[in-house]
Formats: structure tokens, C-alpha cells, sequence
């Protein structure tokens, strides 16, 4: 019997060796490989079915009234009472809707989410899907703010004046702090959780007994820090096998009490050139890679995300956090210039998790994402819901292209599927708006109602060291709200993820 020759091998046995973004490109314009985002929205990843054939959003929240045509949601979604978005998450996966859907698919598909634990993992591999993402235990261990600070001090990222170490009581606290030489205007950190909620802000004993009645800060490890006055940035990054790649510098929206209940609390983000001077980007982005180089050595690969926070009176420039997943920015990452004269950085992260082989120039490539001609103007705000009533939504805006008017209202344009195709022209006039609670979603404090998107700024540059959200910002949330009609639940009838919010 005769040997095949090399040219009757099928493609379909061959390995793919891709070389270069061109070749990249191509390949996922013809992806046969199922590839599910499991999120309560699509939020994060919007758009990226642009780019990727056999792309799945596997959702909770009905954004789209059925209308989304790579959108999948489960008929029976019992009752929204998940206590984190990784029960949500879970009760995606081990639906027997999803499981029928994902049979329909094929076998060998990639789950990428934003919150995954140990049932996670044990979920997708019970359906035949491998989770895209590093090892759960490793990103949890990464989350911590304590180790956070440690490895960027192994990678020379700095981080504000601080010490770690755990207290008794304030006076102990004020002696830990005087031991850093930090002052007595402090911000304590928990090792875990959102930084709106498990950071706070003490310069007083009174504060101190504010924050200790909301959370356990006594006989745990803390990271307590000098309270500098501060601008907090992001960026993303991916770290492939062949090094860090890293995306585009943005301003976060934090704090606003318009926008989020949770002082601190993330909730937007503006991206546009002058976030940071010329000397200031260059370093943001030698730190980043920096950091992703020694994430390399804890096995971590795939997209992380970096908050910086700015000493508006020094200009130095501190890691603030590490966020080892994708994020809330991402939607912001994958839609910039950048992307499109490049490729979105998530498709840097799938090819990790993908049976191919590729060759990239990561030099090149991070040359330009640098460019400033790659960086345009995109804001999101996050609006959540800040009143104490808890209720049953039975009105609330459309997803699509909105547009103000000149008495201050707005009007719905049409129906749309994502905000890619915003203009800059129309920065003033229109912007994008992604449904999340609707029709039948409780409604309680800290929920979110919905994400707007603009092409114009968001939040204004700072005065007097403080940033403002702007008049166009303004009108798009008061437009919003007052769309938003609820049916007000009686108190026996709250549910658990209302009451744990209060």
C-alpha cells in the first residue's frame, strides 16, 4: 500500500499555522469551532459576532426581544434571585435548553465567561465545551488585591504608599498605617470582592465604625493605603504565547451617585486621546506588559485587565488593581480603531484557546495600538438602579439607537444589535443603549437597568480635582430613568438579591 502524498492530506487534518493578522483574520471568518459567551448579557463581547463565524451569546436577560440572531436564551428561566453572576452563569450552563442547543452545534466548543468557580469548569466539561479562560482556582488567586500588590512589586508596577497586614480595632489600624508612614487619611482594601463595595475610604475613627458595620475588616489580611488624590484609569491587555499585547488607555466613570449607589463603584468608561499625556501613555503601557510578563510565570495566559490610578498632584502613575478575565471594558476595547485597523484583542485571547498554531510581531502590533491616529472617542455609563424601592419592571427602554432632542428628551430611533456603526458626527445626537433589566426583572438597588454608549465624552476632564459627568451624559440618564415604570413589590415578597443589597 502506498503512503498519501503530502498534497491529498485533507485541510480539515491539518493544524492551521497562521502568520500574521491577516491570516488571523481570515481564519476566524471561517471558524467551525462553537464558541459561547455565557454572561447574563452580551454586553461585554457586543459586537465580536462581527469577526468570529459560530459565535454564541448565551444570556439571561433578554435585551434584544428575541430579536438577535446569535443570541441564545432559555424559554424557562425560573426566578432572578442568583446571588452572583457565576450562579447565573452556572444555571446558563446546566440548562437543559442549553445543553440541547449546544448538541445542535457540535462537539468541540470553547466557553469564554466573565465569572467562572469550580462548578463552572465541572458544568462545560459535563457538556463537551472546554471553558477558554485560565484555571479558576488560579484566577481567583490572582483577584486578591493583597497578591496583586505583590506581584507588581516583583514586576517594578508601584502601588500607592501601603501596607498589608491585618488589625484589631482603629487604633491599630492608625498604628499599622503609621508604621507605612502612610498618614491618617487612609483607604482600606479587602482582599476580594468589587472595589465600590469592599473599599473604604477612613479618616476618622466614625468612618472606621461606618465601614466595620458593612463588612468584617478585623482579623483579616487588609491593604491599607495613603489616600492620594487621584484619577482612575484601565486597560486592557493579552497575554499570548508570544507576549503582551496591550489595548487602549480609557478614563473610568466611578462614583457617581447619578450612576451607582456604591461610592467608588465603577461605572463607565471614556476612551479618547489626552486620557494621558504622551510620557505617561508610553509608561502605562511598558507597566502593563511588565506585569503580564510576570503573570506568565503564576501560568496565566488570555486577557487581564489594569486599573491605574493617577496622582493628580505628582502625575505618578499606580497599579491600582488586576482583574485576571475579561471585563467591563472589553466592550470598549474591541470596538476602537485600534481594533479595526488591527484585530480586537479577544481574538488574541480565543487563538490561546484554540487547537492552531499562529506567529504574530508582538512588537509591531503593540507599536500600533500605540499610534495615537488609532485612538478615537468611545464612552459607556453603566446605569444602575439607586433608589431603595424594590419592585417588578413593567415598562423600561428599548434596546438601539436613541437620539436626544433639543427639549432634553429623547426618541428611539430603531432597533439595532450593537453600537459599532456610532459615528463620531453624531456624537451630540445619538448613542446606543443596551437593555438589561425588562419587562417582568425586579428592580432594586444596584441593579442594572441599562448601558449607554456614546461617541461623545461622558465624564469632562477634572477640576478642582474632581470629574464631572457632562450635560449630554446627564440628559442620556434622566432619559432613561424616566422610562423605567415599576410595580412596587410588597415586603414580603422581596426577593434574597434585593434584601442582600439593601
Amino acid at each position: 500500500m502506498t503512503e498519501p502524498s503530502p498534497s491529498s492530506t485533507t485541510t480539515a487534518t491539518r493544524k492551521p499555522n497562521l502568520r500574521g493578522v491577516s491570516a488571523i483574520r481570515a481564519y476566524f471568518r471561517r471558524n467551525t469551532t462553537p464558541i459561547y459567551f455565557v454572561s447574563p448579557t452580551p454586553f461585554n463581547l457586543l459586537g465580536v459576532d462581527r469577526w468570529i463565524s459560530n459565535f454564541h451569546y448565551v444570556n439571561y436577560y433578554d435585551s434584544f426581544d428575541g430579536t438577535h440572531p446569535h443570541v441564545f436564551l432559555p424559554r424557562e428561566r425560573g426566578v432572578d434571585d442568583f446571588g452572583s453572576m457565576e450562579e447565573m452563569n452556572n444555571f446558563l450552563l446546566g440548562h437543559p435548553e442549553f445543553a440541547e442547543f449546544a448538541a445542535e452545534q457540535g462537539p468541540g466548543g470553547k466557553a469564554v465567561l466573565v465569572m467562572v468557580d469550580d462548578t463552572t469548569e465541572r458544568l462545560a466539561a459535563e457538556r463537551g465545551i472546554d471553558v477558554a479562560l485560565p484555571p479558576a482556582a488560579l484566577r481567583h488567586r490572582l483577584d486578591s488585591k493583597l497578591v496583586t500588590t505583590r506581584l507588581g512589586n516583583e514586576a517594578g508596577v508601584p502601588s500607592v504608599p501601603n501596607v498589608l497586614g491585618s488589625v484589631a480595632d482603629y487604633d491599630s489600624l492608625l498604628d499599622l498605617a503609621a508604621h507605612g508612614g502612610l498618614g491618617t487619611d487612609l483607604v482600606v482594601q479587602l482582599p476580594w470582592g468589587d472595589s465600590g463595595k469592599t473599599t473604604f475610604f477612613v479618616d476618622s475613627r466614625e468612618s472606621w465604625d461606618r465601614a466595620a458595620a458593612e463588612h468584617e475588616l478585623t482579623g483579616v489580611e487588609l491593604k491599607v493605603m495613603k489616600r492620594i488624590n487621584c484619577r482612575p484609569l484601565a486597560v486592557e491587555a493579552v497575554l499570548t504565547r508570544h507576549g503582551t499585547l496591550v489595548g487602549p488607555l480609557m478614563s473610568d466613570i466611578t462614583g457617581h451617585p447619578e450612576l451607582t449607589p456604591y461610592k467608588g463603584g465603577w461605572a463607565g468608561n471614556d476612551v479618547y486621546l489626552d486620557v494621558l499625556d504622551e510620557t505617561q501613555r508610553s509608561r502605562a503601557r511598558i507597566l502593563t506588559q511588565n506585569l503580564g510578563n510576570r503573570l506568565a510565570n503564576e501560568g496565566y495566559r488570555g486577557f487581564f485587565e489594569v486599573d491605574y490610578l493617577v496622582d493628580v498632584d505628582t502625575g505618578e502613575l499606580y497599579l491600582g488593581e488586576l482583574n485576571p478575565r475579561l471585563s467591563g471594558i472589553s466592550s470598549m476595547t474591541n470596538v476602537t480603531a485600534g481594533a479595526y485597523a488591527e484585530l480586537p484583542l479577544f481574538l488574541f485571547h480565543l487563538l490561546e484557546y484554540l487547537d492552531v498554531d499562529y506567529e504574530i510581531d508582538v512588537d509591531e502590533i503593540n507599536a500600533r495600538w500605540a499610534d495615537p491616529d488609532t485612538v478615537d472617542v468611545w464612552s459607556q455609563v453603566v446605569i444602575k438602579h439607586t433608589g431603595d424601592e424594590v419592585g417588578v419592571i413593567d415598562d423600561a427602554p428599548a434596546t438601539g439607537i436613541w437620539r436626544t432632542r433639543r427639549d432634553g428628551d429623547l426618541v428611539f430611533d430603531h432597533a439595532d444589535t450593537d453600537w459599532h456603526d456610532l459615528t463620531s458626527g453624531s456624537a451630540r445626537t445619538t448613542g446606543f443603549y443596551l437593555r438589561v433589566s425588562g419587562p417582568g426583572d425586579y428592580l432594586y438597588k444596584g441593579a442594572d437597568i441599562g448601558i449607554l454608549v456614546s461617541r461623545g465624552r461622558l465624564q469632562s476632564d477634572l477640576r478642582d480635582g474632581q470629574a464631572a459627568l457632562t450635560p449630554l451624559c446627564r440628559q442620556w440618564i434622566d432619559g432613561i430613568r424616566n422610562r423605567v415604570r415599576a410595580t412596587p413589590l410588597p415586603a414580603t415578597q422581596i426577593p434574597a438579591v434585593a434584601v442582600a443589597t439593601k
